[in-house]
């Protein structure tokens, strides 16, 4: 007998099926007992004997035969009157560390990351990498749909691509060798190779000393490059595109997932764009909020978020024109005000989830722009020699996926929106 997904169950035309997964409840009510199963689509209930449960334990795995009953009040509107429930993977523990059937979740952050794969199986918990999932696959789409081609880059790299200390050290074979930080050269690099057009979803590293709940020391990258630019905002448009088609997307593939976090995603977004020296002004003038010199801080990225969402109603604001100083060294200066780059980060709902702009393309630029920065251009000497055969105008951003997921569902900690979560503490599991 050919199994069923228990999202299936209600649509097939099959009387009797077969279904596999996990106890998820036991419901004795004396005359008449229930078992819910939870297999990864959602939960059904079956209506069992007391004598098919004596041997059950939640969490174990097992597989039912049942025949198809309509129900308004079970789980999906459908229920199964058992037909034979049998084990297919014992349970050995004495006791769960913590109820996984359980809609809110008791069990500390920690607790839940130290049984990751417990902590997955509830429901709640799995649809935030439901829509983590369709984050990603969506991005890959929209691209795909305008000529971009997916890379896979090094993660493995002989030399920092921001120009700082801020990077994991690797032993290659007696070498010193690091974990990248971002697939910024290689993306570049791609794009005068004939590519025009890339994208690459990978993991990024950063041995940065902080343990803050919106820090990783791994974490999820979605990188864009494209080549023959105009300038920055054609890049912002990109993104802003690609924003509006992930929502679009996610309401119409995720409205379970997104309705078990109370989420309602906009129909349009129009995402303000304003100078970094504006928002400054805004925070100082309107909130008494000085800020650090070249950017904003945490704080500050969350009070100009309020202040934006009041006046433009949206939850993203594009901060333009960011210093030489604050950028790095492939940064493109702007023309008319060299002190400043063509970059931008995006902000969503008071957390940065973006940095890009305008790269130089220029060889004779970019290596005297290297020495700016107080590095040897003899150091990045396989990245500088790309822009030697006829680099076009381009430009890029990244996001990181963990956050774009935290702040689409409004979650607490970016361990939330992880998976396995590597920071300052955690190497495990």
């Amino acid at each position: 007998m050919k199994r069923t997904y228990v999202c299936d169950v209600k649509e097939t035309t099959e009387e009797r099926v077969l279904v596999k997964g996990w106890v998820h409840k036991i419901h004795d009510l004396g005359k008449i007992t229930f078992l819910h199963l939870r297999d990864k689509t959602g939960i059904i209930q079956l209506v069992v004997d007391k004598d098919e449960i004596k041997d059950l334990r939640l969490e174990m795995s097992v597989e039912a035969i049942g025949d198809k009953v309509e129900n308004e009040k079970a789980p999906g509107g459908v229920e199964l009157i058992s037909k034979g429930i049998s084990v297919i993977g014992k349970a050995f523990y004495d006791k769960l560390p913590f109820e996984v059937n359980s809609y809110k979740q008791k069990a500390s952050l920690e607790k839940q990351l130290d049984y990751r794969s417990l902590s997955l199986r509830s429901p709640k918990t799995r649809a935030v990498f439901k829509i983590q999932e369709e984050i990603g696959d969506a991005f890959r789409t929209y691209l795909k749909d305008l000529r971009f081609s997916e890379i896979h880059t090094p993660k493995i790299i002989s030399s920092s691509t921001e120009g700082g200390s801020e990077m994991f050290t690797v032993n290659y074979f007696n070498k010193r060798a690091f974990l990248s930080q971002s697939p910024q050269f290689y993306k570049q690099m791609m794009v005068g190779a004939g590519f025009e057009r890339v994208f690459e979803v990978g993991h990024a590293y950063r041995a940065e000393l902080h343990g803050t709940w919106r820090h990783l020391s791994e974490y999820v990258s979605l990188d864009v490059e494209m080549g023959f630019i105009e300038d920055e905002y054609e890049v912002m448009d990109l993104e802003e595109g690609f924003l509006n088609y992930l929502f679009k997307t996610l309401k119409e593939k995720c409205p379970k997932e997104l309705q078990m976090y109370g989420i309602e995603l906009p129909d349009k977004l129009e995402i303000p764009r304003m100078p970094l020296a504006k928002a400054q002004e805004i925070l100082l003038e309107k909130f008494n909020k000085k800020s650090p010199v070249g950017n904003i801080d945490a704080e500050g990225e969350v009070i100009l978020s309020k202040y934006i969402k009041e006046t433009y109603d949206c939850d993203f604001v594009f901060l333009t024109e960011y210093p030489v100083s604050k950028r790095p060294m492939y940064a493109m200066p702007d023309s008319k005000r060299p002190e400043l780059t063509k970059s931008f980060d995006l902000i969503y709902k008071g957390l940065e989830i973006t940095t890009g702009g305008q790269r130089i393309h220029d060889y004779d630029m970019l290596a005297a722009n290297i020495r700016k920065f107080g590095l040897n251009p003899e150091d990045f000497g396989f990245y500088l020699d790309s822009f030697k055969y006829g680099m076009p105008p381009h430009g890029g951003f990244a996001i990181g996926l963990e956050r774009l997921t935290l702040k689409i569902l409004d979650l607490e900690n970016i361990r939330e929106a992880t998976l396995l979560p590597r920071d300052l503490k955690r190497l495990e599991p």
